[in-house]
């Protein structure tokens, strides 16, 4: 994991990792069975690092407090995100911070229907990370190209060049606020469903 921190996932190899420690590729196979089981345990490793939530915290604020710890760990090791998306399997590990979640929301009241929306709503949130729609297009390199390109993308695009501009104006998009507003965002809306859920019921 502190490679991977070091040098990124991709130039993640055995043989990299193995020249980190000082030994022949073929002894770290003694320890894991292939590259996949070596990934599997970095996620694992990630997930760990995540804090459960006090047992006395109300359904709202620990699962709230719980993925901004995801968050967190996932800040600490930028890498991890992309490898998150790459498994196919959950492994106990994961399965036990998705059953906390889960276990938060029933112990909220939430019916078992609400929570499985829930989840879905939440969906990469539980991991710390959200999924952009279109990487940013970078602009072009060279000047006189570049204020073309600008010129073009405002007659065309006007509303997102508006947005663009005066974000980036007022010092950029912050990544961690954009994520807390839309996690709030959604709490919010499962908030109220589930107090009209429980009035209806009554």
């Amino acid at each position: 994991m502190a490679l991977a921190d070091e040098v990124g996932i991709d130039a993640l190899s055995m043989r990299t990792l193995a020249q980190r420690l000082d030994v022949v590729p073929m002894a770290l196979y003694k320890h894991v069975a292939n590259k996949d089981e070596l990934l599997d345990a970095m996620v694992d490793h990630v997930v760990g690092e995540i804090e459960p939530a006090s047992p006395d915290e109300n359904w709202r604020h620990g699962i709230r407090s719980r993925i901004l710890s995801s968050r967190a760990a996932l800040l600490r090791h930028p890498w991890a995100p992309g490898l998150i998306e790459t498994r196919t399997h959950a492994s106990p590990v994961v399965l036990d911070h998705m059953e906390a979640i889960t276990a938060s929301f029933r112990a909220g009241g939430f019916s078992v229907d609400l929570t499985h929306r829930a989840m879905h709503a939440i969906g990469s949130r539980m991991w710390g990370f959200t999924q952009e729609v279109f990487p940013t297009q970078e602009p072009a390199q060279d000047e006189a190209a570049r204020e073309q390109q600008f010129d073009e993308w405002m007659k065309r695009y006007p509303r997102i060049v508006e947005m663009a501009t005066e974000i980036g104006g007022s010092g950029g998009c912050d990544a961690h606020q954009e994520f807390e507003f839309a996690l709030d965002l959604i709490l919010d809306g499962l908030e109220r469903i589930h107090r009209e859920t429980v009035r209806d019921d009554g």
